[in-house]
């Protein structure tokens, strides 16, 4: 029996990139372009005719802006998504808004040129385009105010000693779908929960307004993060889109430090190398949270956390966009526990305290 090809719909009022996204769709051999909308208004028709099975679909078009149809379609017909975005100030907000809504992912709109090499930006948007049929739509809750690859051992070998401290630190790790289940973990810390590091694959453009927008949610402060910085209470720092970011130590402070050396697993920032630093370097002080995402990054450093006595948290299955590096990591026995995401911040913090109480009285 032949699988059935993905139906792929495209959305966009620019006739060139409807073009050239049909054009990557159709030359993959398990999706085609069954149809491309110049608005939403039209879309709307071939949707109900074609019946595709994901939405390629601009942030900013005329007639209807892409975010008041998604927010209509999410209420209606809630389907697969993927955000198409330009990388300016204004687009990353909207695209953030639009996850909010429900889209399952973003891809940033193709520069027509050489440089921008236009063979791995077709790999991104095929990639994408298969997780998002895969993942799991919810209608949204009411929103608060290729490359060779490389292991971790390519940025950070693993070691077996590590530095003795009390002092407590959160890592979390995620892919698809990880911007809303990052912010349902952030909003529900207290201002003086430990130390964050994030580390969300997310273009180089999109991470700092993507802490912004979390610092205006959160009582945490939250910043995208920076070479060689003090790692404080109270504050979280995003891996930004053009480095991998790990933990070092410097005295007796958790201090950050930033690599832009090879992809790993095809990403930078990677989970992998984050959690084999705070594996290296924190240990049991540590806890580690890997969420919802596609593919195996951050499976290999969570088991190195836990083998070095770390608390290892997975997003659950019924809760995740896409079961993929949950999934794995749990298959891998790196995963302490499996929870659904509304429960993660308060396990979190409850195993943080009866550690502390538990390290208090030796």
């Amino acid at each position: 029996m032949v699988n059935r090809k993905l139906k792929v719909l495209v959305i966009d009022d620019s006739a060139l990139i409807r073009s050239v996204m049909k054009e990557i769709i159709n030359r993959e051999h398990d999706m085609e372009c069954v149809g491309a909308a110049p608005d939403p208004l039209v879309a709307r028709e071939m949707i109900k005719a074609l019946n595709p099975d994901v939405l390629t679909l601009d942030v900013e078009m005329p007639k209807m802006d892409g975010l008041d149809f998604l927010e209509r379609l999410m209420r209606l017909r809630p389907m697969p998504v993927l955000m198409v975005s330009t990388l300016t100030e204004r687009g990353s907000d909207i695209t953030f808004r639009a996850l909010e809504l429900g889209a399952v992912d973003f891809v940033s709109k193709p520069k027509l040129d050489i440089a921008r090499g236009m063979e791995e930006y077709a790999i991104e948007i095929a990639d994408k385009i298969r997780a998002a049929a895969r993942a799991r739509v919810h209608k949204p809750l009411a929103a608060p105010a290729v490359q060779e690859k490389f292991t971790a051992d390519a940025i950070l070998p693993s070691v077996a000693r590590r530095f003795s401290s009390t002092e407590k630190l959160i890592v979390i790790g995620a892919s698809t779908g990880g911007t809303e289940a990052i912010k349902e973990i952030l909003t529900k810390l207290p201002a003086d929960a430990p130390g964050v590091l994030v580390t969300q694959h997310m273009p180089e453009h999109f991470t700092k307004s993507f802490a912004d927008r979390l610092d205006g949610l959160c009582k945490i402060s939250v910043k995208e993060a920076e070479d060689n910085e003090r790692i404080l209470p109270g504050h979280a720092y995003i891996a930004p889109g053009h480095s991998h970011l790990l933990l070092k130590r410097s005295g007796a402070n958790y201090m950050t430090k930033l690599d832009q050396g090879e992809l790993v697993n095809r990403h930078r920032p990677s989970v992998d190398v984050l959690f084999r630093s705070v594996a290296n370097i924190a240990g049991a002080n540590a806890l580690g949270i890997i969420l919802t995402g596609m593919g195996k990054d951050g499976v290999q450093g969570m088991l190195e956390m836990k083998q070095a006595g770390s608390h290892t948290i997975a997003q659950d299955e019924a809760s995740c966009v896409v079961f993929g590096m949950p999934k794995e990591a749990i298959a891998a026995g790196a995963v302490s526990e499996v929870l659904p995401l509304q429960s993660i911040a308060r396990r979190t913090l409850e195993h943080l305290a009866a550690n502390h109480a538990k390290s208090s009285r030796v």
